[in-house]
């Protein structure tokens, strides 16, 4: 299948761009607090389980050119770094898995080199039943010893939350923890502002606690009325577009102008992102 010609696509973007208002054609002239954010590969992991040239035509006629991979869809580095300079696309952060990231650092980081990738991020810590304080102390640990390594290659390295680590701790939170006990000289973080508001935080003054430990985040919307908890897991439904849930991300964007971040990236893990990721950049593009 080559994705790039196909007619859903073709009639859903073109009839959403003919959508676009007179402030977000404004605001591509370059006055938008987000330029240009980038997408999660995981985003359209079922479009490039089929077709990975034809799916990155099809996020580059979206307007998108930076692209978080967090698998490789069969292909080399070498071979997906090929694919990207052909169409004038880059890779700037490699995701891996937590044990791949302890167990083959050095070539974790020289992937992350083929790729263009100039951080890697691990998105899960392994832990039975709740998510303890040992699991914490333990995942410094490893972060930290791999997280020197990359450096050595002149990768930085970021962990991904993903819920569970605002499990009350102390006076805080065991992410808390995570940043006040971690070195930001090989350990630092990716937020995901989903996996804060899902349980019960506020990606804003989060942002606002740590802005220098933030270097990295994925722009994701949680619907009205979830439940929270620290499970780590929603259900798909409370994934919804950008700008349509209860995170403020015009408060959040501005509060990350006077933060560390370096890429945005928007993740939607539903089945329609052909619609809804332009969706979701254009509300970004709009916000000023």
């Amino acid at each position: 299948m080559t994705i790039r010609f196909t007619i859903i696509f073709s009639l859903l973007f073109g009839s959403f761009l003919i959508l676009q208002d007179a402030r977000t054609v404004h605001a591509r002239q370059g006055e938008q607090l987000l330029p240009d954010p980038g997408v999660v590969s995981y985003t359209f992991r079922n479009q490039f389980s089929e077709d990975v040239p034809g799916t990155l035509d099809m996020i580059r006629e979206m307007g998108i050119t930076n692209i978080e991979f967090s698998n490789l869809f069969g292909y080399s580095a070498e071979e997906i770094r090929e694919m990207l300079d052909q169409r004038g696309m880059i890779c700037t952060s490699y995701g891996v898995g937590y044990h791949v990231l302890t167990d083959q650092p050095e070539i974790v980081a020289e992937d992350a080199q083929a790729l263009g990738a100039s951080f890697v991020r691990v998105a899960w810590i392994p832990h039975d039943g709740d998510f303890e304080i040992e699991d914490a102390r333990r995942a410094i640990r490893d972060f930290t010893e791999a997280g020197n390594i990359l450096q050595e290659y002149g990768i930085r390295f970021a962990y991904h939350n993903h819920g569970y680590e605002f499990s009350p701790y102390g006076d805080g939170t065991l992410f808390d923890y995570m940043v006040q006990n971690s070195d930001p000289r090989y350990v630092n973080f990716q937020m995901d502002t989903f996996w804060v508001a899902q349980p019960g935080h506020d990606p804003v003054e989060l942002l606002k606690k740590y802005p220098e430990r933030f270097i990295l985040v994925h722009l994701k919307d949680l619907t009205h009325g979830a439940e929270h908890n620290y499970s780590g897991s929603a259900p798909r439904e409370y994934d919804v577009p950008l700008g349509t849930g209860q995170i403020d991300f015009e408060a959040f964007l501005r509060a990350a102008q006077n933060s560390a971040i370096e890429y945005y990236y928007i993740e939607d893990e539903t089945d329609d992102v052909i619609t809804r990721v332009p969706e979701s950049r254009e509300f970004l593009l709009g916000i000023q």
